[in-house]
C-alpha cells in the first residue's frame, strides 16, 4: 500500500474522519466523493504463496475485479516474492495506463497478517500449510479464500472448521467447481429425482507418476527450507521434492505422501464435493471404507497409483474413487445415469456456458434428461457465477458462500477415509458425527500426524469418567505457552523449541497431535 508522509492511505482517511467529526462535520461520505472503487469501499488482499495456482487461477481470478486489490505478497521463496509483485505491479500499471508498484512483499506470513490494511487473504500454498495459515488467518481477523483441499489432515480439518465458526470470518474453499453451470445444473437434476432414487456414484480421478531417486542439494539461498516443511518432519532438500527453481512448472511436493495425499485430495476434493452437492450430503460422510491400492516401493514421488475404493453412505447410496474411471462424476438412479466433468476446461480459462452442450462435460443416459427445466417449486441449490467473485461479494455482504469452510472440510475429510483405506486393507465403520472409526485404534491413529514444532496445531481428546471431550490449541511461531490445562486423565509433556513452549505428544496418554 501507498504511504502518504508515513500513514497508508486508508489509516489517512480514519484519521481524517475522526478530525471531520470534532470539527462538526458529518463521518459518513457518499462513495461519489471519492469514486464507486475508493480506497475505503475496496477490498485490498494478500496473497500468501505465489507459486503456480496461484499465478495461474487465484491472482488473475482477484486482480480482474475492480472492488479488489491485491496489496501484499508473501512466499518462502524470495525469488518468487519478486516475480509475484513484478506481475501484479504490471497488470495495475496495464490497467490505469499509469506507473504501479503498490504491491509489498513479505516472507513471514504472520507480518503480512499484522498488516491492519490487508482485509482478507487468499491461500495457495502447498497442501501441508493450509490449515495452519487458514486458522492463523481467521484468528487475525481476515476472510479467506483457501485452496483446497482444505487440510492435511482430517483432525486439522476439524480444527479449522471449529476456528472459522468461532471467528465469525468468511472463508471460502476454492471448490470452484460448485460455480460452473455443468456441476451446478447436474447436482439439481440429481436433487429433483431425474434420474430416479440415487443408488450409486462413479468418481474417476486422474493420476500421478512416480519418480526416481533424488540426491540431496544445497538449499537455495532464496528459500526459507525449514519454513517450507512446516510442521511436517526435516527433511533434506532436492529441487523435485519442492517446486522448480526456473519456472511454475507442477511443482514435486504434489507427489509427496508428506505434503499432501495425491490425487485423491487433488482433484478428490473438487469431485466428492460435486458429488456430495449432489448427493445432499456435505455436512456428514460414508459409514462404511473399503479399497485397496498401489503405492510405489522406491523414488522419492510416493503418492498413491492405482487404486479402486469404496464407500457406503447411511441413506445406503454408494461411492467408488478410481483412477481407471473417466476423470468426473458419474450419478445412477433407478431411472438413467447423469455424467458431469470440467471437459475441456482448464482452470485458467473458463466458458461454463458452452459446457451444457459438451457431451464429455455433461451426459445422461437419456438426453432428455439435461435438456430438462428446474421447476420454480423444485430444489434450487446456491448460485455463483465465479468462485472468487462470491468470496468477494460475501466479504461485502456476510452471508455464507457458496463453498462454505464446514462443505470443504467435509469433502476433503472424504477423501481422506478413502487414502486411509487404501493403506488398511480392511473395511473401515465411520461415525461422521464423532468423526471417529467405530473400535479401531489403528485407523484412528491416522488421523492426524505427528507434527514438527514450532507450527504446531494439536487436538486432545479426553475421557475422564467415560465423557469425552476435545480440547483444541494452536501454537504460533513466537508465542509462549507457559502452562497446558487439560483433564486429569491426560499427561502432556511440555517441552521447549527455539525459545518456545510446545506441547507434544507423551507416549504414555492417549492425545492426539492434529
Amino acid at each position: 500500500m501507498k504511504k502518504i508522509d508515513g500513514f497508508s492511505r486508508r489509516s489517512f482517511l480514519k484519521k481524517s474522519l475522526r478530525a471531520a467529526a470534532v470539527a462538526g462535520f458529518p463521518t459518513i461520505l457518499p462513495s461519489t466523493v471519492f469514486g464507486r472503487m475508493a480506497p475505503s469501499n475496496r477490498i485490498n488482499i494478500g496473497a500468501i504463496g505465489v507459486g503456480r495456482i496461484s499465478r495461474g487461477h487465484d491472482l488473475p481470478g482477484i486482480w480482474r475485479y475492480a472492488d479488489a486489490r491485491i496489496i501484499a505478497v508473501c512466499d518462502l521463496d524470495s525469488n518468487r516474492i519478486e516475480e509475484a509483485k513484478t506481475l501484479i505491479n504490471g497488470v495495475y500499471s496495464k490497467n490505469t495506463g499509469k506507473p504501479y508498484d503498490g504491491v509489498t512483499g513479505y516472507r513471514n506470513y504472520h507480518d503480512l497478517l499484522a498488516n491492519k490494511d490487508i482485509d482478507a487473504v487468499v491461500v495457495s500454498t502447498p497442501d501441508h500449510q493450509h490449515a495452519l495459515i487458514a486458522v492463523a488467518a481467521v484468528r487475525a481477523g481476515k476472510d479467506v479464500y483457501l485452496q483446497k483441499p482444505a487440510s492435511l489432515t482430517i483432525a486439522e480439518g476439524r480444527h479449522l472448521s471449529d476456528a472459522v465458526k468461532a471467528s465469525g470470518r468468511i472463508l471460502q474453499i476454492g471448490s470452484q467447481q460448485r460455480s460452473t453451470v455443468q456441476f451446478h445444473y447436474a447436482a439439481e437434476l440429481v436433487r429433483n429425482g431425474r434420474i430416479g432414487d440415487l443408488k450409486h456414484v462413479e468418481i474417476g480421478l486422474p493420476g500421478d507418476p512416480s519418480g526416481p531417486d533424488a540426491a540431496p542439494m544445497p538449499v537455495p539461498a532464496n528459500l526459507n527450507y525449514d519454513a517450507w516443511l512446516g510442521s511436517t518432519p526435516e527433511v533434506y532438500y532436492t529441487e523435485m521434492r519442492v517446486h522448480p527453481q526456473t519456472g511454475f512448472d507442477r511443482p514435486g511436493w504434489l507427489r509427496c505422501e508428506q505434503f499432501g495425499a495425491g490425487m485423491i485430495t487433488g482433484w478428490g476434493a473438487h469431485h466428492v464435493d460435486s458429488a456430495h452437492w449432489g448427493m445432499n450430503t456435505e455436512y456428514t460422510g460414508p459409514v462404511e471404507i473399503w479399497g485397496s491400492a498401489e503405492f510405489p516401493t522406491h523414488g522419492l514421488w510416493n503418492v498413491h497409483g492405482k487404486f479402486l475404493t469404496h464407500a457406503r453412505y447411511a441413506n445406503g447410496v454408494t461411492m467408488d474413487i478410481s483412477g481407471d474411471f473417466p476423470n468426473g462424476i458419474k450419478f445412477y438412479g433407478t431411472k438413467g445415469w447423469i455424467f458431469v466433468s470440467r471437459g475441456d476446461e482448464k482452470v485458467t480459462e473458463s466458458d461454463p456456458a458452452a459446457k451444457l452442450k459438451d457431451q464429455t462435460a455433461l451426459a445422461s443416459s437419456d438426453p432428455k434428461i439435461i435438456t430438462s427445466a428446474i421447476g420454480p417449486d423444485e430444489i434450487r441449490l446456491y448460485v455463483s457465477k465465479d468462485q472468487h467473485r462470491n468470496w468477494l461479494d460475501c466479504i461485502k455482504t456476510r452471508q455464507t458462500p457458496i463453498s462454505p469452510v464446514e462443505a470443504g472440510h467435509r469433502a476433503c475429510s472424504t477423501c481422506l477415509l478413502h487414502h486411509i483405506a487404501m493403506k488398511a486393507n480392511r473395511r473401515l465403520h465411520w461415525d461422521p458425527e464423532r468423526e471417529r472409526f467405530q473400535n479401531d485404534d489403528a485407523a484412528n491413529a491416522l488421523l492426524s500426524r505427528p507434527m514438527r514444532a514450532p507450527r504446531l496445531i494439536f487436538s486432545t481428546t479426553c475421557a475422564p469418567a467415560g465423557t469425552s471431550t476435545t480440547f483444541s490449541h494452536i501454537l504460533e511461531p513466537f508465542v509462549s505457552r507457559k502452562s497446558t490445562k487439560c483433564c486429569p486423565a491426560v499427561n502432556l509433556s511440555v517441552i521447549t523449541l527455539r525459545g518456545e513452549t510446545a506441547a507434544l505428544r507423551s507416549p504414555s496418554t492417549n492425545s492426539v497431535p492434529a
